[in-house]
């Protein structure tokens, strides 16, 4: 299959994702947009890392506005710190290579991750504390995502 093609699916797949399963997405292309940028860091090869890093970056980003204040309440309030507070630890991390920055938002997004997944498909009367995604906001988390 060629990258058009792999491309195509991925963004099809996306596409068509319900909202808890794009917020499991965001999380897995995150960390491993991370682990890449971490990896062409060791590599010397900066380029690539900065492009990897942005684009986790930007996958934050989306998380962040993809966040329904309205019907999340405090949990949305606390996920916007959690978010706001790794993209300025991976900034510093950037500016000081300092990889352990990486591996802590690493961490951070698999734990939150982990807590999701039990949350959307593991624990179904904990979703009650799932914060809800706005439709007109999946939008921008999905192209993120597909970057």
């Amino acid at each position: 299959m060629n990258g058009n093609g792999i491309n195509a699916y991925r963004q099809a797949n996306v596409e068509t994702a319900d909202p808890k399963r794009l917020v499991i997405m965001s999380y897995d292309a995150v960390i491993s947009s991370l682990i890449s940028a971490r990896d062409h860091y060791r590599a010397d090869e900066f380029e690539e890392k900065a492009r990897s890093l942005q684009r986790a970056i930007d996958i934050l980003c989306a998380l962040i506005s993809a966040l329904d204040f309205d019907k999340g309440g405090e949990v949305a309030r606390n996920l916007e710190a959690l978010y706001n507070f790794m993209v300025r630890r991976l900034t510093e991390a950037d500016l000081n290579r300092d990889m352990k920055g990486f591996d802590e938002t690493i961490r951070m997004l698999e734990e939150l991750r982990s807590a999701w997944q039990e949350i959307f498909f593991g624990a179904p009367r904990a979703a009650a504390l799932a914060v809800n995604i706005a439709p007109a906001r999946e939008e921008g988390m999905a192209a993120a995502v597909t970057g």
